[in-house]
């Protein structure tokens, strides 16, 4: 067997083994699923897997980056409309929405992530998420270019909060399902919210008073 034929050869394993990990984390979540799982399921010895990947935490990791890669791949597919920010925002959560819906494996590997890091993993987890954060971001500030901003707030502060804000809604679903020990009844919560936080870190909870709108008791004192 020349190189050639032998990277090939290689090659064809390490995806095979791959996607019986991508079908294993797919729909379980990481506590859950186990070598021993993938190797029974894609009828892979056990050897083969470990000569290839180091185990676990490695064929976990290879698979978030392909859950980002994909969706990333799939939001960039379709220029959002800048001219509208409501638009640009609903295009997003629904680009995101149809990504997940088409993509259940994945959609299972992102919210299993979101409500239930692996602990061991989280700073590993951070760096691949950076590049769908970089997005998000950009997105937001698109948003932000639309609109006319309070006086005071400045762009860089508004995706400061955005990103506070952001951190504090995923860690109020990390504790949820950490009471509630399953993730997956949480996901069409989590999704329901979302537009409503994102609509909400834009235009604020309350209007603004109206100057003129005394109360009538102060007007007849």
């Amino acid at each position: 067997m020349n190189d050639e034929t032998g990277r090939k050869n290689k090659k064809k394993t390490k995806e095979r083994i791959f996607l019986a990990a991508l079908s294993e984390f797919g729909k379980k979540s990481y506590d859950a699923a186990s070598v021993n799982s993938i190797c029974e399921n894609g009828k892979i010895p056990k050897g083969l897997l470990y000569h290839n990947y180091k185990g676990k935490d490695d064929l976990y990791l290879l698979c978030v980056k392909a859950c980002y890669d994909e969706l990333i791949f799939t939001l960039n597919a379709q220029a959002p409309p800048l001219h509208d920010g409501k638009a640009t925002l609903q295009n997003f959560l629904l680009r995101r929405q149809e990504f997940f819906q088409k993509n259940p494996c994945y959609a299972n590997i992102f919210f299993n992530m979101v409500m239930q890091p692996p602990k061991h993993l989280e700073e590993d987890l951070l760096l691949l998420r950076k590049e769908y954060d970089d997005y998000c971001n950009q997105c937001y500030l698109a948003v932000l270019n639309c609109l006319h901003l309070r006086d005071g707030i400045t762009k860089e502060t508004a995706l400061e909060y955005f990103q506070m804000t952001s951190e504090i809604f995923n860690g109020y679903f990390q504790k949820k399902a950490k009471q509630n020990g399953n993730y997956r009844n949480l996901i069409q919560d989590h999704e329901g919210r979302l537009s409503s936080i994102f609509d909400i870190m834009l235009y604020g909870i309350a209007k603004e008073p109206i100057l003129n709108d005394t109360p009538k008791e102060v007007e007849e004192k």
